[in-house]
């Protein structure tokens, strides 16, 4: 294990952090490429992690980036694109033609395994873009057979201190009296960061994850309004949620895509149209979950004092 050397794609983001996080001392060396040294700043007092800035669409820099790795850790994903027809051009850079470069970049590196983290729902005839490019990116990577050896693994919607999911919810019980929810009775299963993370440390050492699937689940499944009615409980805001039909969703969506940072577009209102629950057994290796209710009140409880 010393001698192994990790580039792990997407390491400077919320998910990333955790990985590298959990992966940071046993000794490895983990490369964490980003556009800018400052957004992986956390991360570069950890031992035997390096940062390093590059561009990871530019497929000489990627081939490079690949050479003398035991393992590639993928996590880029983007929830917005312009549109187009399968999906738009941002999803096709990030969930489809950025995967097929990093198998390439692989294959010529001799890199030995690459775990792909895709998305729980992805499906090449799903309702958005999205779920559709996020299949498609799983295709290029199960492509590439056992050169590198894969492990994919689809997790549900995963939450912990810095996720911009629960603590979306959060800030708007903060600004806003009521919360008219697209989706609302769409059904969720979060994952807690801390067991994605440590999936992916079993997933490098495990011989039987090569070429394996894994859906990521947490404990229970919730309504999207039963989860934001638990948020509000845990900020100490009041507040009145209610769902909206699929046309006036897409409506509060097209307003919302204004906005220099949108929470919501109408292709996340079309991914909602499907449930985002796991299959089988909620996590691989006989790994119990953590369970939302006794971790998620700590952190969120913070923004409920602003």
């Amino acid at each position: 294990m010393g001698s192994q050397t990790l580039l792990i794609t997407g390491g400077s983001g919320f998910l990333g952090s955790a990985i590298v996080r959990r992966l940071a001392g046993d000794g490895r060396r983990i490369v964490v490429p980003t556009r800018g040294a400052a957004r992986a700043a956390h991360l570069a007092g950890l031992p035997g992690v390096e940062v390093v800035e590059a561009d990871i669409h530019d497929p000489a820099t990627l081939h490079r980036l690949a050479e003398g790795t035991h393992a590639v850790i993928h996590l880029v994903g983007v929830l917005h694109s312009r549109s187009g027809t399968p999906w738009g051009p941002d999803f096709e850079r990030a969930h489809v033609a950025l995967p097929r470069a990093l198998v390439a970049a692989c294959r010529a590196a001799g890199t030995d395994r690459l775990i792909h983290v895709s998305a729980l729902g992805a499906d090449p005839d799903g309702p958005s873009q999205y779920l559709r490019s996020k299949a498609a990116g799983e295709t290029a990577v199960r492509e590439a057979g056992d050169a590198p050896a894969w492990t994919i693994l689809r997790p549900s919607v995963v939450f912990g201190p810095g996720d911009s999911f629960l603590n979306l919810f959060a800030r708007l019980a903060r600004l806003f009296p009521v919360l008219p929810l697209a989706g609302a009775d769409t059904r969720f299963q979060p994952v807690y960061v801390g067991d994605v993370a440590e999936v992916v440390a079993r997933s490098l050492e495990d011989d039987t994850a090569r070429g394996q699937t894994f859906e990521l689940a947490g404990p229970r499944t919730y309504t999207l309004a039963e989860l934001v009615r638990l948020v509000c409980r845990a900020t100490g805001r009041r507040r009145l949620v209610f769902g909206l039909p699929e046309p006036l969703a897409m409506l509060q969506a097209a307003a919302m895509e204004c906005l220099p940072a949108p929470p919501m577009s109408r292709d996340n209102v079309r991914s909602l149209r499907v449930d985002n629950v796991a299959t089988g057994a909620p996590l691989p290796f006989g790994l119990v979950p953590a369970a939302l209710e006794d971790i998620a009140p700590g952190y969120l409880a913070g923004e409920g004092r602003r």
